[in-house]
């Protein structure tokens, strides 16, 4: 099913246009809680979700709530010349930034679109087709307004100079076996990238228009199978790190991994996504419920500590992050 609708938001999710026939939520009527942004490879949109703590979370479609915004690169009147069709096939990323007070959507998708989307306006700011070989798994925004893509086939990191204009195509390039994820640490000033194998930190330099990227340094993982990497919220300059089987706390400091326990060996597997929700530090991730046709998604939203499972009926589901203010600039 392909997405008709492209909900648009003011700063802060607080007001939201209404579009015939979606019965959106408004900043009145919801209830505290938490707001998750999901891949969801079924309807081709990023949903952004808003759930209560204490009552179930009653999913009836992407065009009702509890999905307060979504967007899909199939409605983007924008995206026609990178033939969305094809590049926007399997959408796998979804990250919330802020940068000089704005928010933005990074995606990518492993038809071969990376994609920076300003969501307040709902206009794409700048966008790459990588091919279809090439199977970007995710993205991140620079405060340059450069973007940094992972592509998992291409094995490559690429550092797009995105701040030149909405195709620019022009990069500097990591060749990276398995690269599946980057981030942007703002203390450090580094590129984190992870590919199957290794995590790479990466100093930037050159100039906005001309980037470049060396290697500050490269640590072997504890295990292979490297898929996630994400900043540890609660404990600022360490980093989440999933692999194959487990789950991994990232110290730079001491270059040390430290295994992080979910309580069964099954709840660590095959982790799409992980991130601490800011202020509670309650986690979420995404794995493989392996009940559907859909063997790398899952159609839930699995919560630790306190453990929470909510159901999205209907979706296959890649990845789930914490819709929060964290980012560039934030």
């Amino acid at each position: 099913m392909r997405a008709r609708r492209l909900w648009r938001t003011t700063a802060g999710l607080a007001a939201l246009v209404v579009v015939a026939g979606t019965v959106p939520a408004t900043a009145a009527g919801v209830r505290p809680g938490w707001t998750v942004a999901v891949v969801d490879q079924t309807s081709r949109r990023v949903l952004v979700v808003r759930g209560a703590d204490d009552e179930p979370l009653d999913y009836r479609g992407p065009d009702r709530e509890p999905v307060i915004w979504s967007w899909s690169a199939d409605t983007a009147g924008d995206l026609g010349d990178l033939d969305p069709r094809r590049s926007w096939e399997l959408p796998d990323e979804a990250k919330t930034r802020v940068r000089d007070g704005r928010r933005y959507l990074v995606t990518t998708a492993s038809g071969g679109l990376a994609a920076l989307v300003d969501t307040a306006s709902g206009a794409t700011v700048w966008a790459v087709d990588t091919g279809p070989l090439a199977n970007p798994h995710s993205a991140e925004l620079l405060p340059d307004g450069n973007v940094a893509v992972a592509a998992s086939s291409g094995g490559w990191i690429r550092l797009y100079a995105a701040s030149l204009g909405p195709r620019t195509t022009a990069h500097t390039e990591h060749r990276l076996r398995g690269a599946h994820a980057v981030h942007w640490d703002e203390r450090a000033r580094l590129l984190w990238a992870l590919g199957d194998d290794t995590l790479t930190a990466l100093r930037v330099g050159g100039t906005p228009a001309a980037p470049l990227l060396t290697v500050e340094r490269t640590l072997p993982l504890p295990e292979p199978g490297g898929h996630d990497l994400a900043p540890v919220l609660a404990e600022p300059g360490r980093l989440w790190v999933s692999t194959a089987e487990h789950l991994w706390r990232f110290d730079p400091a001491a270059d040390r991994f430290t295994r992080l326990r979910l309580g069964s060996e099954g709840a660590e597997r095959d982790i799409k996504s992980v991130g601490d929700e800011p202020g509670t530090g309650r986690l979420l991730t995404a794995a493989p419920d392996h009940t559907g046709s859909c063997s790398w998604c899952t159609s839930a939203l699995t919560l630790h500590r306190p453990d929470g499972r909510w159901r999205l009926p209907g979706t296959h589901l890649y990845k789930a992050r914490w819709w929060t203010s964290w980012g560039i600039g934030a």
